[in-house]
C-alpha cells in the first residue's frame, strides 16, 4: 500500500512540473509585467489626479516621479513581480509608514490600490482590442 502513495506523490510531482512554465513562456510574461508596470506608473502620471502619501497631496508628475523611485529601488534589490505585485508592494502605501496612498480624481477620492486596480483592468481590456485576444 505504502508504494501506492509513492507512486501518487511522484505523478503529482510531474503533473507540477508539466504546469512550470519554460524560459520562452517565462520571458514573455516578464515581459508583459514590465509593459503593464510601466503603463500604471504613467497612467498615474497623465491622470490629472492627485495622489496623497503620507498625509500630503501631490500632483500626478509628482506621483509618477515617486513611483517610478520606487520602483527602480525594489528592481535594484531583485523585485521582479506581475502589475498585481507592483501595485500591492509599491502603489497601494508607503513603505515607510504603512500608510495606504489616496488617489483623487476630480473630486473623488479613492484607495489608491483600488485606482491602480481599477487602471489595470482598463489598460488590459484595451489591450486585448487592440490584439483581438
Amino acid at each position: 500500500m505504502a508504494g501506492v502513495g509513492v507512486a501518487a506523490r511522484v505523478l503529482a510531482f510531474v503533473l507540477s512540473l508539466a504546469a512550470v512554465p519554460g524560459p520562452a513562456a517565462e520571458a514573455g510574461d516578464e515581459a508583459v509585467a514590465l509593459r503593464e508596470i510601466a503603463d500604471l506608473v504613467a497612467a498615474i502620471g497623465t491622470s490629472g489626479c492627485e495622489f496623497q502619501r503620507n498625509g500630503r497631496w501631490h500632483g500626478a508628475d509628482a506621483a509618477q516621479a515617486h513611483l517610478q523611485r520606487k520602483l527602480e529601488w525594489a528592481r535594484d534589490r531583485g523585485f521582479a513581480g506581475t502589475a498585481e505585485d507592483f501595485i500591492g508592494r509599491m502603489a497601494s502605501r508607503s513603505s515607510v509608514g504603512g500608510r495606504p496612498y489616496r488617489v483623487r480624481c476630480d473630486g473623488v477620492e479613492l484607495l489608491a490600490a483600488d485606482w491602480f486596480a481599477a487602471e489595470l483592468e482598463r489598460l488590459r481590456a484595451a489591450n486585448s482590442s487592440r490584439t483581438g485576444r
